[in-house]
């Protein structure tokens, strides 16, 4: 059997993209979980990683936390991978770990 892979992605790959890469990884280890951010400046100042087409062309699923994310995959890499996109809707009002932000990524999350 294929193993399955998520990418998470959110602005900087600090906080939610990042926890819910962690989390998920944790509690399902037999699918291979990523995570990366839309914004490079940011993600190089930080030392976090930036978004690749590598990264998309291997996801079987792309969860994306606000529809700016999937704007900015789309505007980056074209269509080609609009049809692994899904947006969880989940604002960047969180730090990384917080509980209440794996309680929203539970109940939003599924594969």
């Amino acid at each position: 059997m294929l193993t399955k892979h998520i990418l998470f992605v959110c602005s900087a790959n600090k906080d939610r993209s990042r926890t819910a890469e962690d989390y998920f990884s944790q509690h399902y280890p037999d699918i291979c979980f990523d995570s990366a951010g839309t914004n490079a400046k940011i993600c190089r100042q930080l030392g976090t990683t930036y978004i690749t087409e590598n990264q998309l062309a291997v996801a079987d699923q792309v969860l994306v936390m606000e529809n700016k994310h999937r704007q900015a995959l789309l505007q980056t890499f074209g269509t080609t991978y609009a049809h692994k996109i899904s947006v969880l809707h989940i604002r960047d009002i969180y730090p990384y770990g917080a509980k209440a932000l794996i309680d929203v990524l539970r109940e939003r999350v599924s594969f």
